[in-house]
């Protein structure tokens, strides 16, 4: 069974009362949590929306949800990617070849790293731009295969599958919602309104 479905699904009295009786002393070593728990929890805490989906019909019924609950139907989405389009044809969105135009982008991602609940990006999905120049709505179509544990696998992953070529401008995407004061930490950070749509693919 899924991990996510697990996470969804509420604990019977029988599981609650063994969570409690098998609670850890003060100085056991921290369990260590599945990495699409731990991507999960840690998305959910930069702000980003994550929407679990079991077959191609929810990420369709959700995109749709998406798009009408934030008044989309009539504003224009950008896809850099010819082939998600082609996929997200069904939907009938109003969409445009102009950037600077676009009210929400809708991409993919190259992984999702589990540490800290980003998403790791290229020149695959923004060409050579920079985040800024990006609308503030995203919307990342992802799947369960592509979590990682940290930003060093998902390098290697890409090296792995662009033997031929590698792409350029590799960057991360970890603050989902606006920040309120900048510090050094998150200086130059790009923030944005990112929804998550996770195909189990496991």
């Amino acid at each position: 069974m899924s991990i996510f479905r697990n996470i969804f699904r509420s604990k019977s009295s029988k599981e609650k009362e063994e969570i409690k009786t098998t609670e850890r002393g003060k100085y056991m070593p921290q369990v260590k949590l599945p990495i699409d728990e731990s991507f999960t929890i840690n998305f959910k805490s930069n702000g980003g929306k994550f929407l679990y989906c079991e077959n191609l019909n929810e990420i369709f019924d959700n995109l749709n949800a998406i798009v009408e609950e934030n008044e989309w139907s009539n504003k224009p989405a950008y896809f850099y990617d010819s082939n998600l389009e082609e996929r997200f044809k069904s939907n009938n969105l109003v969409t445009t070849k102009h950037l600077d135009e676009a009210t929400y982008f809708i991409t993919t991602c190259e992984n999702l790293i589990a540490d800290d609940g980003s998403l790791l990006i290229s020149s695959n999905q923004i060409a050579e731009k920079k985040l800024a120049e990006f609308p503030n709505n995203f919307i990342v179509f992802a799947t369960t295969s592509q979590i990682v544990t940290n930003i060093g696998e998902g390098l290697r992953q890409i090296k792995t599958k662009n033997k031929q070529k590698l792409p350029t401008n590799i960057t991360t995407i970890k603050h989902f919602k606006t920040l309120e004061e900048k510090d050094f930490l998150t200086y130059g950070s790009a923030s944005k309104n990112l929804y998550l749509l996770l195909l189990e693919d496991l």
